[in-house]
């Protein structure tokens, strides 16, 4: 069996999860602990995220053409690409949060919503909370005032009775 059809069931696989994906982030895993990486891998599943550790060669054959084509110049040395196609924002977030305990996982980059960030964009956009999140600070601040009016007829009312 040739080389070439060995490696394109692994290069149309990233395709796919690219084709889908509302975002990627490629890392450096290098130097994390076995404990560390079943830790990582878990948060990420839990989240929703796919990340796996690809060649870089088959990533940038899977790139070619895309919105994700910008990855191609930070495609050296160990890679693994974490892809998520419900949540903007969540690998970005949580390979962060996770860098931050493990200092030997290093972001490269990212493409989000087809913009390609950096190492440091990608921190940026780690900041951005989660759409639930984001969903609930936008109804409690709906509610607020809603909450606030009614209080004040009832003392209104309160005040008259008496």
């Amino acid at each position: 069996m040739a080389k070439v059809e060995l490696k394109q069931p692994v290069v149309e696989e990233i395709s796919n999860l690219l084709k889908d994906a509302k975002s990627a982030v490629l890392v450096d895993y290098r130097g994390l602990t076995v404990e560390q990486d079943t830790a990582l891998r878990k948060q990420l599943r839990e989240a929703g995220v796919n990340y796996k550790v690809y060649k870089n060669t088959m990533i940038n054959f899977a790139i070619q053409g895309t919105a994700f084509e910008p990855l191609k110049a930070d495609l050296e040395g160990p890679t693994a690409l974490a892809t998520s196609a419900t949540d903007e924002t969540a690998p970005a977030r949580i390979l962060n949060e996770f860098g931050k305990k493990a200092d030997k996982l290093q972001l490269k980059s990212g493409v989000v919503e087809g913009t390609y960030y950096d190492a440091e964009g990608i921190k940026v956009i780690a900041t951005i909370p989660g759409r639930e999140e984001l969903l609930g600070k936008l109804l409690g601040s709906i509610q607020s005032p809603i909450t606030n009016l009614a209080r004040v007829l009832n003392q209104i009312a309160e005040a008259k009775a008496e």
